[in-house]
Parts: structure tokens; sequence; C-alpha cells
């Protein structure tokens, strides 16, 4: 059945116009194995919604006239019936047709499509999955200063100035679609040029494209503007910019205004923004709320983790959210190492770790290799190498009789 059957979607009766989202599903079929998970999804969704009936059929010659049941032919050939004109032949006929209807096939239906289903999710999920790695993995712009635009009409274009660290330095909401076009153009100007903006991230919502035409508008009244602009996803900023943490962060600062902080942030550095953001919120694949939610977030969150110990962490100016990510650490830790870094200013080496409370040698050992401290101590804090194998690189060293700087990074030396 796997192999020959027919997933068969039909509308229901009266429910042409409610369902005309649905209606390329109508009077829809296709191979059981091999129907693609955002169709088989599709339909399930259809089916929940009481628009479509889904059948199987399980006749691999669908498209022409039946002649007999082929299921029903395979359980006489199992079970060795013959029918020959005997007086018993329409008896067990019958007898054949009702336990396939009735036994056989409302089980094997139930089974086939829990599998379809099962591999559509999974597919589904996958697709999240690498979607968000490829976001999360994106080239992070740098420490530039950067202007974030969350475009809105009516309701005006939310603007944030955040400095190469990512602190937030001043903030305002314009009216370019409004008939206020000039006075916005001034507000950005000045802005942009007080404060040195190399970037202007632009959210791709609502009014994207107008808040893109406007600004390329304010770079010609103003030949002084010349920060590039770039189109940014604004996936979530929203949940975001209502979150708890949002509130902590910016404690002080209207919640529609924290959305385009967050857009400017997460073109400087994606990953660390993003992390902030609960993976399912990010949007970054169709029938999202068809799939298991459990396994939907187990990948997800799966996918972040790796992202984050693959980059690996500024000890020094990471998160809460971004430290929570570490292997090893837990938030509990990544609370106590953000209090540890205000109380006693920046970490000089790896090994001032253990000075934080809750994190102990095994926690150490764990996540040390994913922290980096950049202008500490030791430059190899500042690398992937773990602590514990820095007397090999000090061997190494002593080996070839080269100084650590000169052999960071130089990959042709390293091989030689």
């Amino acid at each position: 059945l796997w192999k020959n059957a027919h997933l068969v979607s039909t509308v229901v009766s009266g429910k042409e116009e409610e369902g005309a989202k649905f209606r390329d599903y109508f009077d829809h079929h296709e191979p059981l194995s091999t129907v693609p998970s955002h169709r088989a999804l599709a339909m399930f969704r259809g089916r929940n919604e009481g628009v479509l009936q889904l059948s199987l059929n399980a006749d691999p010659q669908f498209d022409e006239p039946p002649k007999e049941s082929y299921c029903e032919q395979i359980i006489m050939d199992h079970l060795g019936l013959r029918l020959n004109n005997a007086p018993a032949d329409s008896w067990r006929k019958g007898v054949v047709s009702w336990t396939w209807r009735i036994k056989v096939l409302m089980h094997l239906e139930t089974e086939l499509m829990g599998t379809v289903r099962e591999r559509a999710e999974d597919e589904a999920i996958n697709v999240f999955a690498r979607n968000l790695h490829d976001l999360l993995m994106a080239a992070p712009a740098g420490l530039r200063a950067t202007m974030g635009l969350d475009p809105g009409l009516r309701t005006g274009v939310k603007v944030a100035v955040v400095d190469a660290t990512g602190k937030l330095v001043a903030t305002d909401t314009i009216y370019p679609h409004t008939g206020q076009a000039a006075k916005a153009a001034m507000t950005v100007a000045a802005l942009c040029e007080k404060h040195n903006v190399e970037l202007v991230a632009i959210g791709n919502g609502t009014a994207s494209r107008e808040t893109e035409r406007f600004y390329l508008d304010v770079q010609k009244q103003f030949p002084k503007v010349t920060a590039q602009k770039v189109i940014v996803s604004e996936a979530g900023a929203s949940v975001y910019s209502a979150s708890e943490l949002a509130a902590q962060e910016f404690p002080d600062l209207d919640v529609s205004l924290r959305g385009a902080v967050s857009i400017a942030r997460r073109l400087q550095d994606p990953l660390a923004e993003l992390v902030k953001i609960d993976p399912k919120s990010i949007g970054v694949g169709q029938y999202q709320h068809d799939v298991s939610q459990t396994q939907l977030a187990r990948k997800l969150d799966a996918v972040v983790e790796d992202c984050v110990n693959a980059v690996g962490v500024d000890l020094n100016t990471a998160s809460v959210p971004l430290l929570t990510r570490v292997a090893g650490l837990t938030r509990m830790m990544a609370q106590n190492i953000v209090a540890w870094r205000d109380e006693n200013g920046q970490f000089q080496n790896r090994q001032q770790l253990l000075k934080v409370s809750r994190l102990g040698p095994k926690a150490f050992e764990q996540c040390a290799g994913f922290l980096r401290i950049n202008h500490g101590d030791n430059p190899l804090d500042a690398s992937t190498v773990h602590p514990e194998a820095y007397p090999v690189v000090e061997r190494i060293l002593a080996a070839t009789q080269q100084a650590l700087k000169d052999l960071m990074g130089n990959s042709s030396e390293l091989r030689n």
C-alpha cells in the first residue's frame, strides 16, 4: 500500500467558499509515498479546519476505471480463494469485501496517514532548523554604529541608533509616509551625522519598501548621509519588544521603540541578538503550528546551541541569554557571570571563571573552550583552544621557536 496507494483529497460539500485557500486540494490526489511535506501538511490543515476530506485509494491503476478491488484480490490470493461460479462464491466475495473495508482498510488508513504526517512533520522541522541555522550564522556587520528603522505607515517609523558596541544612544519616531517627509528626513540626517552612523537596518515588514525609498531620498537631500542601507528580517522583533528581557534591558523605553533597537542590533550581530528570542517566534518556515511543538522546540533549541558554540562567545560582552546557550552553563551561571563582570570589571583570563559563584571545575571544563576573551592576559583565551590544551601549544612553540602571535591564525605555518 505504501508504494501503490494514493492520498486523495476532496472538498467537504458546502465548504467551497469558506475554504477557498485550499482550492488546490478540492480534487487532488498523488502517490502516498512521494507527497511533499508542505502539501501533506496543507491537506492535514484543511482536514483539521473541516474543509477537506482525506482518504486512501489503494489501487495502483488510480486513473483507470476500477474493475475490482485491488486489495480484495490480494486478500483472496493470500487465502487461496478462487471464484469459479460456485454457490458460495458470492458469500466469499462479500466476506472478503467486508473484511477489507471494515477490518483492514480503516486500520491501515490510520497507520499510513500517521506515517505521512510524521514524515511531513520531520521534514518541515528539518527545514525550519536549516533556515534558522542560516539566519543565525549570517555574517555580522561588526562593530559599526547602526540605525534601526522599524517601518510603519499610520503609526510612524520607529528609529533607534546604537553605537559600535550595541549600546542604545538615541531614539525617535518619524512620520515620512503621512505628509511629514521633510521633517523626518532632517531627523534622520541629524542622527546619522551626530552618531557617525555607518549602517541603516530597515525592517522588512509593513511599509518596508516605502521606508527604503524614503531613506534613499534622504541621501539625495543630504549628501553627508552615506550610511549603507540593509533590509533586515524583523521576524520576532515584536516578541522581543514585549518580553521580560527587553523590559529589563530597557525599562524606560517605549515598547514600540524596542523593536527598532533589535533590528539595528541583529544587523551588527545576528546570533547575539536572535538568541534573545524564542526560536519558534523567528519565523523561519511554513506550517510551524501544524507540527509537534515539543519536537520543534527541541530541534530549534539544539540549532541555536550548536551555532552559539560553533562561533564562540565574547565573555566580556555576552548577554545572559547568549551565555545560557553555551555548553555547560545554566541560566543561573550565566547570570552570575554577568554579575561578576559588573562588579569586578572585564575578565582578563579564563581561569577567573572559577571565581564565579556556582561555576565549578566541571562546568568550567565544559564551557571554557567556547568563551573568548579578547585582549586578555593570554592570547589563547581568544581562541578555540581549551585551557587544558595550553601545555600542548607551549610545547609546539618551544619546538618551533616561534612566538604565539606568529602562529595564531597562520594555518600554513601550523601545517608545516
